[in-house]
């Protein structure tokens, strides 16, 4: 074994899951033990261990927490997703959220209501970036639907949850995206073609489920909406696709909505600044949870733990295909414990890019199955956050819903099948950029 890792280095992470799964088995709530007061646990109890055969200071120890927790991958990263809540709260003020909503709904015929509802949170999620923005949108409309026909209530809102797991898993601006493509060193576009492909199918294949569960309207509001307030979201999209840094992508999403939230008055100079803070204030805890995990990613690695794991999964690894189960197990693991799929990527994403090293994986495909199999599990998992959210708002259980939700299902699913196929193959060779360990 190689002498650089020690089990020692697991420790932190055992004892995050002892503190984090035991409180949610002893209230019967895993939303119990917040996740940063859990990290936080976590990395006091790593500064108080120290590589096997050495004494390190603890004024050192704090240092290398410091300098991982501020590695200019993290610092980006967290700087975008305070860009991205920005984003999220002026599109939501300004009335994008509800007119691409009501655009859809207005749009769509009768017999293909569970469809539609399907493609509008598709639409939505990828537009906004967020999966609990989506369910908190679409679940309540879905419940009025599920009320006015003869819908599965349960069904309905599998459906929502598996629509937002879309846009988590593919949108430009998805703090899952901005994880995997910081992670493994690729671009936004590189990313969003490796996914697109490995989930088509599972998206063809979901509606044509649910277009053979036909119901019954008896009657359909009539919706309401603006063609400008949307700009904001193609705005974002056509910058993304145009290869433009993520940063600017935001920026100019940000802008665009800034204006056309003026221009229709819904709100002046004074109150947009609010409109900005509220949305920054949102992602507020997933960036300091961003900063602490990397610094104890930090620490785990000096002490060997990285490495020990590296190598307990390389063991039993043949292969490339192997090498990407792997990394698919990994992500999917964490984030089945953690409930995050965001905090999955970000504590297995150095690994897997160990992982791609040594068995020649390209990191586009890294980054992809990184997001796949993260935001499928996520939309599974009953005492996640997107489905405790459909579930309370449709005053059901989320295990109900788990059985319906055929698009998380066929994301895992298409994504084994892509892993065992080598689908999709890259034309070109891709070096990803180097980042600082």
């Amino acid at each position: 074994m190689n002498k650089k890792s020690s089990i020692v280095g697991l420790l932190p992470l055992i004892f995050f899951l002892a503190i984090y799964l035991g409180t949610g088995f002893a209230t019967g709530n895993f939303s119990t033990m917040p996740l940063l007061v859990g990290f936080i646990f976590a990395s006091g109890f790593a500064l108080l261990l120290d590589k096997p055969g050495e004494k390190t200071s603890f004024n050192k120890k704090v240092d290398l927490f410091a300098r991982s927790a501020g590695e200019e991958t993290i610092i980006i990263m967290v700087v975008i997703f305070i860009l991205a809540g920005a984003f999220y709260s002026i599109a939501d003020a300004m009335g994008a959220v509800s007119s691409i909503v009501n655009l859809g709904l207005s749009i769509l015929p009768a017999n293909m209501i569970l469809p539609g509802i399907f493609l509008i949170g598709c639409v939505l999620s990828f537009s906004m970036g967020t999966s609990m923005g989506t369910v908190s949108a679409l679940a309540p409309i879905g419940v009025a639907i599920a009320a006015q026909t003869d819908a599965n209530i349960a069904l309905v809102m599998a459906t929502v949850v598996g629509a937002a797991m879309f846009g988590d898993n593919l949108s430009f601006i998805s703090d899952t995206t901005i994880a995997a493509t910081r992670t493994q060193g690729v671009e936004l576009r590189d990313k969003f073609k490796a996914n697109f492909f490995i989930v088509l199918p599972a998206v063809i294949a979901t509606l044509a489920i649910l277009a053979f569960m036909p119901i019954t309207v008896e009657t359909m509001e009539t919706y309401e909406y603006s063609v400008m307030n949307i700009l904001p979201y193609i705005a974002v999209i056509v910058s993304a696709l145009a290869g433009i840094n993520v940063m600017a992508v935001l920026g100019i999403g940000v802008g665009v909505g800034a204006v056309i939230g003026l221009m229709n008055g819904s709100f002046n100079v004074v109150e947009l600044l609010g409109v900005l803070q509220r949305g920054m204030g949102w992602m507020e805890d997933l960036a300091i949870i961003s900063l602490i995990v990397g610094g104890l990613v930090g620490l785990m690695k000096y002490y060997g733990g990285i490495d020990y794991l590296l190598e307990k999964i390389t063991a039993s690894v043949k292969s490339k295909v192997g090498g990407q189960f792997g990394i698919a197990a990994l992500v999917s693991l964490i984030d089945i414990i953690t409930t995050n799929n965001t905090i999955a990527i970000i504590a297995t994403g150095p690994l897997a890019r160990d992982i791609s090293k040594e068995y020649d994986i390209d990191p586009r495909r890294a980054a992809g199955l990184l997001d796949v199999f993260a935001s499928g599990f996520q939309g599974l998992i009953p005492y996640g956050g997107q489905l405790l959210l459909a579930a309370g708002i449709a005053k059901i259980s989320p295990v109900q819903i788990m059985p319906y939700s055929y698009y998380s299902i066929l994301m895992i699913v298409m994504g084994s099948i892509a892993i065992i196929s080598g689908f999709p193959k890259f034309k070109s060779e891709f070096k990803p950029v180097e980042i600082e360990e």
